[in-house]
C-alpha cells in the first residue's frame, strides 16, 4: 500500500474576527447541519487563533499507530501468533528500534481482507 505525506501550508488571511468557543456546527451549500467532534473543534479554534496572530499553519496528516500486542488483540489472535504473520508477511510493519509498530489502517485492511476469503470460502 502506497502512503503519502501531505502538508498545506496556508497564510492567515488580512484581517478577521476571532471565532467564538463552544460546540461548533457546520452547515453544507444544501443546509444540512452537523455538530463538529471536540478534537475538530479545537484544532479549528487553534487554526482561527493563528490566523488572528499573523501566523501560517501547517496540516499534516499522521498515520496511526498500534502495537503488536494492540494489533493482535484487533484481529483476535495471540501476539506470537501475529508475529509469525508480520514475518510472513501478511501485514507491514515498521521497527524503528526494538519494538515493531503497524499502521492501524493495514491491520483493518488484513482484517477485511481475511473476512472477505472466509466470506468466499463458504
Amino acid at each position: 500500500m502506497d502512503h503519502h505525506l501531505r502538508e498545506s501550508t496556508v497564510h492567515p488571511p488580512s484581517s478577521g474576527p476571532v471565532l467564538p468557543h463552544g460546540p461548533w456546527r457546520l452547515r453544507g451549500v444544501d443546509g444540512t447541519e452537523i455538530t463538529l467532534p471536540e478534537p475538530l473543534a479545537e484544532a479549528l479554534e487553534f487554526v482561527a487563533d493563528a490566523f488572528v496572530d499573523g501566523a501560517a499553519v501547517t496540516l499534516t496528516r499522521h498515520e496511526r499507530m498500534v502495537t503488536t500486542q494492540e494489533a493482535a488483540d484487533l484481529l483476535g489472535v495471540s501476539r506470537p501468533t501475529l508475529v509469525r504473520m508480520l514475518d510472513h508477511g501478511l501485514i507491514p510493519y515498521d521497527q524503528p528500534g526494538s519494538h515493531r509498530r503497524l499502521r492501524l489502517s493495514d491491520v483493518l485492511d488484513h482484517q477485511r481482507r481475511c473476512h472477505h476469503e472466509d466470506s468466499a470460502a463458504t
